[in-house]
């Protein structure tokens, strides 16, 4: 039976349209992603007209494409799956619109995604990884530590209560100029820098509890910058580049390591799988720092491939095969959320907003 399912994913909350194909089983039928990077680059960050109407232009002809990828067409799915959000409103909107009219067209399931869960649950995908264990999702938008408990089922232990990793991964490569996007950018940078040069802050760490803060990091790189002045180097670039990204790792390590702490004390019975996902996932200063800190705490670390920690259409289709098997299906009346946390009964942080 779950090898007959075929959900159509289809996300478009920031500046990748994209549409997928999965099968109950998580094979992965085809995964169809569109980056609009060189439509953002002139401005350094994402412009959310400019990403609307890319969405509406190209999702489409990108479903077409994952259709016939997966070699099926709309009669063989079983339901579709859409990022309804959190994430830009506009497209938001578009994806999920999208996907309620196949719905009713075809008369299928239509399941709205929260796109956070997307990048909770790919491990599942990819690895059959089982409930409960401990997650870092680190991305442009969000920086959390959750345990995942089951579909549908979180606790937050750690939130950002400012800036996201990667959003300041991107503000930091604009004020070097170091061009977009920014987590790219600045790791490429700082194998060519010195981490010990600029003696920046680790926000938060050693301080009670899990949650994150980067914007205070941030501002420091821009007063050095502005401390060297018209004399600065292109060594200066890389210098600071590996000395933000080291801060970085060091500030989310020790949060991840009280965090480990706390999911040790109260999920005692448990296998000690520690999973990260999101875009910064992929930073490979990030994933050596963090292998070691589990090595030294037991637990297993693991991630999704780089290619799906992303935002991608099969995450977005996976939980919709999680949920559909679920019964967990959602009315055409849906209404797309710009804010929509994983955990809704967590406390409220201060300064948090829409990184909660």
């Amino acid at each position: 039976m779950r090898k007959n399912i075929r959900v159509l994913g289809l996300e478009s909350s920031c500046d990748e349209t994209a549409a997928a194909v999965v099968a109950g089983d998580g094979t992965i039928l085809s995964n169809v992603i569109l980056s609009q990077i060189e439509d953002h680059k002139p401005y350094g960050g994402v412009v959310p007209e400019i990403a609307a109407r890319a969405h509406i232009t190209h999702m489409d002809r990108l479903i077409r494409e994952a259709l016939y990828e997966a070699k099926c067409d709309f009669d063989d799915l079983s339901a579709v799956a859409a990022t309804s959000g959190p994430g830009l409103i506009g497209g938001v909107m578009i994806g999920m619109m999208t996907g309620k009219a196949i719905a009713a067209a075809k008369n299928i399931p239509f399941i709205g995604v929260n796109h956070l869960e997307g990048h909770a649950l790919t491990i599942r995908m990819t690895d059959a990884v089982q409930f409960p264990y401990l997650l870092l999702l680190v991305s442009g938008g969000h920086c959390q530590i959750l345990a995942v408990k089951a579909v549908g089922e979180y606790e937050r232990i750690g939130t950002t209560i400012d800036d996201a990793a990667g959003e300041a991964f991107d503000k930091t490569a604009k004020i070097l100029g170091l061009g977009y996007p920014g987590g790219p950018a600045v790791e490429r940078a700082a194998k060519l820098g010195d981490a010990t040069k600029f003696q920046l802050p680790r926000p938060l760490k050693g301080k009670v509890g899990c949650n994150f803060s980067f914007s205070g990091l941030k501002t420091a790189v821009r007063r050095e910058v502005e401390k060297i002045g018209d004399s600065i180097s292109q060594q200066d670039m890389y210098d600071l580049a590996a000395s933000f990204q080291e801060a970085v790792c060091d500030s989310i390590l020790d949060r991840v390591d009280r965090g480990m702490d706390y999911y040790l004390e109260h999920y005692p019975s448990v296998p000690h799988i520690f999973v990260v996902a999101g875009g910064v996932a992929a930073n490979s200063a990030l994933k050596s720092s963090l292998s070691q800190l589990c090595n030294e705490k037991g637990f297993s670390l693991m991630a999704p491939p780089m290619g799906l920690c992303t935002d991608n259409g099969a995450m977005i289709a996976w939980v919709g095969v999680e949920r559909l098997q679920l019964g967990l299906v959602d009315s055409l009346d849906l209404a797309a959320r710009a804010r929509w946390p994983l955990d809704p009964n967590a406390a409220t942080v201060t300064g948090a907003g829409v990184k909660a």
